[in-house]
């Protein structure tokens, strides 16, 4: 049987055995991966720093019906994101994206969008954007592309516009004051408006744009998404902990 070529962005890597390394990867023509490359972690490895977490890379394998990891082959480096792990805070976040995108998707999918999302992140915080912004499009695309994104822009009860604080339940979405239930998570007006700017806009254009008077609002969006996202995959993320931990960037 030949080898399987494909983009791929390594999602994670695990220590297998004495040499070999598990890698969770996600390529562009088959989803989200798990695959074995043998002696990996040797010194005189042929696969070198291609399998550093968040790599853009080509990747050739073989698959086999009655197992669940495939045999990773060969790889060949198309963009390393290497450098942008030196910067906690930008690792932390990349960790994020990682962790967010191994718990949405199933396993041999394709999601060519969230691909594209993925990558479209990663450069962003290589270019030193702003983490909040850049996780906030990457959290709320992310949630979108779930399916899972509430109406922005009037009350999922009574249909009246949300121009004040909204409420959120995964029972009634977004609603306005009039229909909040107590305990709902509450996103505010500017909060509301930033989430607006991000799904109608694109990540190049709001870091060129957007003053970084935006970023509480960006933050608040960020937290708003993963809320959801957590939601829906059930568990909390051990990366979005990290991050939290750092202190805040404005960059």
């Amino acid at each position: 049987m030949p080898a399987t070529e494909s983009e791929a962005i390594v999602l994670r890597g695990f220590p297998l055995g004495e040499g070999d390394l598990l890698v969770s990867f996600f390529s562009r023509t088959h989803g989200r991966m798990r695959g074995v490359a043998a002696r990996a972690r040797r010194p005189k490895s042929r696969f070198g720093s291609t399998l550093e977490p968040l790599s853009y890379i080509r990747i050739w394998f073989f698959e086999r019906e009655t197992r669940d990891l495939v045999r990773i082959n060969q790889c060949e480096l198309i963009e390393s994101f290497l450098n942008v792990q030196s910067d906690f805070t930008a690792a932390s976040a990349l960790a994020l994206t990682s962790e967010v995108t191994e718990a949405v998707l199933a396993e041999k999918e394709p999601a060519d969008a969230n691909f594209r999302l993925l990558l479209l992140t990663a450069r962003a915080m290589k270019s030193h954007a702003r983490t909040d912004l850049v996780l906030a499009y990457f959290s709320l695309w992310t949630v979108r592309l779930g399916g899972w994104l509430p109406q922005l822009e009037r009350c999922g009860q009574c249909g009246a516009d949300l121009n004040e604080t909204a409420y959120w339940s995964p029972a009634q979405g977004l609603v306005c004051g009039q229909c909040r239930i107590p305990g709902q998570r509450a996103i505010s007006a500017g909060g509301l408006r930033v989430a607006r700017g991000i799904a109608a806009g694109r990540l190049e254009r709001l870091i060129a744009e957007w003053p970084p008077s935006n970023a509480p609002m960006e933050k608040e969006v960020k937290n708003f998404m993963l809320d959801i996202i957590e939601h829906h995959i059930e568990k909390s993320l051990r990366s979005r902990k990290m991050l939290d931990a750092q202190p805040e960037q404005h960059s």
